[in-house]
């Protein structure tokens, strides 16, 4: 072979060669790319693949399995789809925030207010309780004058009977000259002679003409004025409460002057009881606080208000304690500047017997007493005490402490008490 003929050999083989290189390459592009690479002109008139529909939100396959006839299979089947979640608008960040709602805060249920009952004939329902504990005055009293021989031992047994019930010598002395002379003239009575005749002398001495009525109404367009006073430990705060009751039930509109400002709790204490009936209560923040201006200030909102009474409590103090009395003249004086006070109430508590009589004795001289409020007279067997501070003083009990519950406060009846102690 010539020379020429292998130059054309050579030739021959590297074009194949180029040719085959060139297939490979052309391979190797649509193998990664799924087609060639289109020209501009070429793409402008390919026609466009349709599109792919998106499967569906939220849907979902599990496997099943079913018997095939041949043998246990398995296949895919679509669970119950769920709804798409709504489309949500696109948010603009160059937007204000929008304002957020105010928290509503609930307020509390307002508490009911109570509906105290009528005072009326409260001394009656009561009796009870008031017989139980004079009752050993009643019984004795009865045993000695009915007993058949009434000697001068007897006699001077019924006298000590009714100075331990603390009637005081003078009432005594009254009610046993009264019985001798009974018995002079009819004879030895039967028991219910006696009891008749006992009723008679203890009413009398109780003196049922005495005015006890409460000043509670409005005088000349102003309210009426009443003081509570008493030394400590008699119950004068929560006497004080309970006769608001009293005079809500008789639909009156009360304030209460909380000017007790020695004692921590007692304004808190009074708060407590106008609350439960809906009665305001003014009173100073200020622990030991003047208690004169507390008073003032009191009256002063009464006016304001045409309230019809304002009963103000004031501090428990020693009768024996000058200081503390000479306080009590001040605070009727600068009530005084203002409004007469019309009812001095003073609370003595029964079981305390002739102390009690001593300590009456030095708040009337400082502040002219009015009435008298006997607590825990359910306690004792010594309801003479109503006797004795009457004539003590001249002035009538007014009202009656009989239990702890909120309506245990009476209005004073002679005819109910006496009843009472004999049956």
């Amino acid at each position: 072979m010539g020379r020429v003929d292998e130059l054309w050999v050579i030739l021959t083989v590297v074009t194949l060669a180029a040719i085959a290189g060139l297939i490979f390459v052309v391979g190797l592009l649509r193998g990664r790319g799924g087609q060639t690479k289109q020209l501009p002109q070429e793409r402008a008139q390919a026609p466009q693949a349709p599109e792919r529909t998106p499967p569906k939100a939220n849907t979902y396959k599990t496997s099943a399995k079913i018997d095939t006839g041949g043998g246990v299979g398995t296949i895919d089947r679509p669970s119950t789809p769920t709804a798409p979640p709504p489309a949500q608008p696109p948010v603009d960040e160059s937007a204000p925030p929008a304002p957020s709602e105010p928290e509503v805060v609930e307020a509390p249920p307002t508490p009911a207010l109570e509906k105290p009952e009528s005072a009326r004939g409260r001394m009656v329902r009561l009796r009870e309780r008031l017989s139980r504990s004079n009752t050993a005055l009643g019984k004795a009293l009865l045993s000695l004058l009915a007993g058949g021989k009434l000697d001068d031992e007897a006699w001077e047994d019924v006298e000590d009977t009714l100075l331990q019930a603390d009637l005081g010598v003078e009432a005594t002395t009254e009610i046993v000259d009264s019985l001798k002379q009974r018995v002079q003239v009819a004879g030895v009575p039967d028991e219910d002679e006696v009891r008749g005749w006992l009723h008679e002398e203890l009413l009398k001495q109780v003196n049922p003409t005495m005015d006890r009525r409460i000043a509670a109404t409005r005088i000349d367009g102003r309210p009426a004025v009443v003081l509570v006073v008493g030394v400590n430990g008699t119950g004068k705060t929560t006497t004080v409460g309970k006769l608001a009751r009293v005079l809500v039930a008789e639909d009156k509109d009360v304030v209460l002057g909380a000017a007790d400002t020695f004692r921590a709790a007692a304004a808190d204490q009074l708060e407590t009881w106008g609350d439960r009936v809906g009665v305001a209560t003014v009173r100073s923040d200020r622990e030991g606080a003047d208690p004169a201006a507390v008073a003032f200030d009191a009256v002063k909102g009464g006016a304001e208000t045409e309230a019809d009474v304002v009963l103000v409590d004031t501090a428990g103090r020693l009768h024996n304690k000058s200081n503390l009395m000479d306080e009590l003249g001040k605070i009727k004086r600068v009530i005084e500047k203002q409004s007469p006070i019309d009812e001095v109430l003073l609370v003595l508590d029964a079981t305390t017997g002739q102390n009690g009589m001593r300590q009456a004795e030095v708040f009337s001289q400082a502040v002219d007493v009015t009435g008298i409020v006997l607590t825990k007279l359910d306690g004792t067997a010594k309801g003479g005490i109503v006797v004795a501070v009457q004539r003590a003083l001249g002035v009538p009990v007014k009202l009656v402490g009989l239990g702890e519950g909120p309506d245990d406060l009476a209005p004073f009846d002679p005819a109910a008490f006496v009843d009472a102690v004999l049956d």
